[in-house]
């Protein structure tokens, strides 16, 4: 929830404070009057736009978590350019990508999860990243990444 983008968002102005190069996305609900109607997505560039909203509509959309229905346009128009840019730099330069979150509606793209796992695997990049607690049946990304041997979860509460 409200918790760990504000702890993203500290540790992203601290690094950048210290001049390391950090990019990467987090995603920031959207309030109307008081409730939520869904999530942006926000890149550190500075861009935003939308990656879910909630649909009163009950036809079967393809992408939809709950009352939430994913713009996965948008949301890949945004992510895709970035992670790409991360996973082509000189390895020379140490860089951290910071990816908020790897969750359900994130992983309805099939184009992110391979930007991920390149992401991962690339040896000049560290992925601060954040995955959402397992409740009910497990993504199957976001458990492989909890396997990783490179990887250390720890758990915000």
């Amino acid at each position: 929830g409200v918790g760990k983008t504000t702890l993203i968002q500290k540790v992203t102005q601290a690094l950048k404070s210290s001049g390391v190069p950090v990019d990467g996305f987090y995603t920031e609900e959207v309030r109307e009057g008081g409730r939520r109607t869904g999530f942006d997505v926000v890149t550190l560039s500075g861009k935003r736009g939308p990656l879910s909203r909630v649909s009163s509509d009950s036809s079967r959309c393809e992408y939809r978590v709950g009352q939430y229905v994913v713009d996965l346009v948008s949301f890949e128009q945004l992510v895709l350019p970035m992670l790409r840019n991360v996973n082509h730099g000189s390895n020379a330069e140490k860089k951290i990508c910071v990816i908020d979150e790897i969750g359900k509606m994130e992983l309805f793209s099939q184009a992110f999860i391979q930007a991920v796992r390149q992401t991962l695997t690339g040896s000049g990049t560290m992925v601060l990243g954040t995955i959402p607690i397992p409740k009910g049946k497990p993504l199957d990304l976001v458990e492989e990444i909890r396997s990783r041997k490179d990887v250390k979860v720890f758990t915000v509460s």
